[in-house]
């Protein structure tokens, strides 16, 4: 049973940094792609940063400079740091591993505010 299951969401203050982690189990992890998407309030899901299995990345333009994704194939893990936070990057951030099928995790809440 393939699961994965993101940590580290939680309360920041505007410009701060937050890394939240994808643990993934039962699956072959060095084949797939990684891809953290997002969902903010009424707003539709969006991709924010894909890591493929060679360790290629791509970032949506909002974030990039600002976000690096990262992979430990050792420890069956996705990171996503996250710095000068503001605002707007309120929303739940979701993991999903891409390769003939695609899996996701349940998402863990990053909310930036004062």
């Amino acid at each position: 049973q393939v699961q994965l299951v993101e940590s580290g969401g939680g309360l920041v203050q505007p410009g701060g940094s937050l890394r939240v982690s994808c643990v993934a189990s039962g699956l072959t992890f060095s084949r797939y792609a990684f891809n953290w998407h997002r969902q903010a309030p009424g707003k539709v899901r969006e991709l924010v940063a894909g890591i493929t299995s060679s360790g290629s990345t791509r970032y949506a333009d909002s974030v990039k400079g600002r976000f690096t994704i990262s992979r430990d194939n050792a420890k069956n893990t996705v990171y996503l740091e996250m710095n000068s936070l503001k605002t707007e990057d309120t929303a739940v951030y979701y993991c999903n591993a891409e390769w003939s099928i695609i899996y996701w995790g349940q998402g863990a809440q990053v909310t930036v505010s004062s």
